[in-house]
């Protein structure tokens, strides 16, 4: 064969398309491939975060964070139809005894009190048991459409949840949640912790945060930002006069909501 022949077929042979991945089949729950595709929130976003009282679509913003259990795949899609990227609430740091697979979770990881009805700090160190579940919660956002997941109760080795937490367990821990959501496809937010910010910046594709600005925290989510990463934010007790310049300064998204996290906000 002539040497021009042959090269010609080796380049012809590397132009020939590869076969597309496919993804998981319809309702099997498996982990769409981590592929880079995945939604990446910039900063100034402006959002809804609604976790109680009847869902209200009609809120023109970009983005909404609703709660991953409440809320099905159907109510999703209505977001998409709008335009919403939207965010799904979960507790990965915490037990809920009201949500559908509380009995799943044995008493041993179970600790104290985190200050809310029915819910107890996780022993997170306990990844064999936990990994599997969270796993599980995880994959319900990623079937139910979701773009990205809030995973919350994140900072447990500050807090007084009845085991020996370190802040190298809570990294452990923080980054596991990360892979997983990056498994199946997912975003993934980190919530408040702020003191580890400097080492998860780079796990986490946004942050969320409550209360910085009561608590002089702000600056602390400014890796975030520099990273081109939205930091949404939320505060209860301020009014906006008192958050709003610094926030808009910082480039936070910035909401005041009340406790109970209902369809009211008020943005900055």
């Amino acid at each position: 064969m002539p040497v021009t022949v042959l090269i010609l077929l080796v380049l012809l042979s590397g132009c020939t398309p590869g076969r597309p991945e496919s993804g998981p089949e319809e309702g099997s729950g498996s982990a769409r491939p981590d592929t880079g595709s995945r939604w990446r929130p910039e900063t100034g976003l402006d959002w809804q975060w609604q976790l109680s009282g009847r869902l209200d679509p009609t809120v023109d913003v970009p983005v909404y964070d609703i709660d991953g259990f409440d809320h099905d795949a159907a109510a999703v899609a209505a977001l998409h139809r709008r335009d919403r990227k939207v965010i799904c609430y979960l507790s990965t740091g915490a037990w809920e005894d009201f949500r559908p697979d509380a009995g799943k979770f044995p008493a041993a990881v179970l600790g104290r009190g985190n200050g809310w009805e029915g819910e107890r700090w996780f022993d997170i160190r306990a990844v064999d048991i936990l990994e599997p579940l969270m796993e599980a919660r995880i994959a319900m956002c990623a079937k139910k459409g979701f773009d990205a997941v809030e995973p919350d109760n994140m900072d447990g080795y500050r807090n007084r949840t009845g085991f020996p937490l370190t802040a190298a367990d809570q990294l452990r821990y923080n980054r596991l949640i990360a892979r997983i959501a990056h498994r199946h496809g997912l975003a993934v937010g980190l919530k408040n912790d702020l003191d580890q910010i400097p080492q998860l910046v780079g796990d986490f594709d946004f942050a969320v945060n409550e209360q910085c600005a009561q608590f002089g925290e702000c600056g602390d989510l400014t890796p975030f930002i520099e990273a081109g990463k939205a930091v949404f934010h939320v505060e209860y007790e301020l009014p906006v006069a008192r958050f709003c310049p610094d926030s808009r300064r910082l480039g936070l998204s910035s909401l005041l909501k009340k406790y109970e996290l209902g369809v009211w906000r008020k943005a900055c």
